[in-house]
């Protein structure tokens, strides 16, 4: 992690987006599920992300999206732990589809329609959090 000044153009450009990948998430999911699942994973991370980004942090490329799952649950959980466990789930999947892991099943539109729902409730509370912690 690296500390770094807020910048308020940032967050609300990763807000927007996190949105704006739902929405096309949805829309893709039963014509590409694998494109809609990496959009679905992306909107959360950058939720979480942002819950960071407020506080004057961000991760460094060592360690990268699980430094901000790590950083993030290490503030919530508890109590909030199980809402954010979908998300290093997601990560490994996410994972797994983009590095073609030749074990790996196909995404489906279900799981991307499932996964949609954790996402929604990732962004929500990071956008409940985010006025409730301290700046470091």
């Amino acid at each position: 992690m690296n500390e770094y000044p807020l910048l308020r153009r940032q967050l609300k450009r990763n807000w927007s987006g996190a949105r704006t990948h739902v929405g096309s998430a949805r829309q893709l999911a039963a014509t590409d599920p694998e494109g809609a699942y990496t959009l679905a994973y992306d909107a959360a991370r950058r939720a979480l992300a942002a819950v960071l980004q407020n506080q004057g942090l961000r991760a460094t490329s060592r360690g990268g999206h699980t430094v901000i799952y790590e950083a993030v649950r290490a503030q919530l959980d508890p109590p909030l732990g199980s809402m954010l466990r979908p998300f290093n789930r997601m990560r490994a999947r996410r994972n797994e589809v983009e590095y073609r892991s030749s074990e790996a099943p196909a995404v489906t539109p279900d799981e991307v329609t499932a996964d949609l729902a954790k996402v929604e409730a990732l962004i929500e509370l990071a956008e409940k959090a985010i006025p409730n912690m301290p700046r470091y």
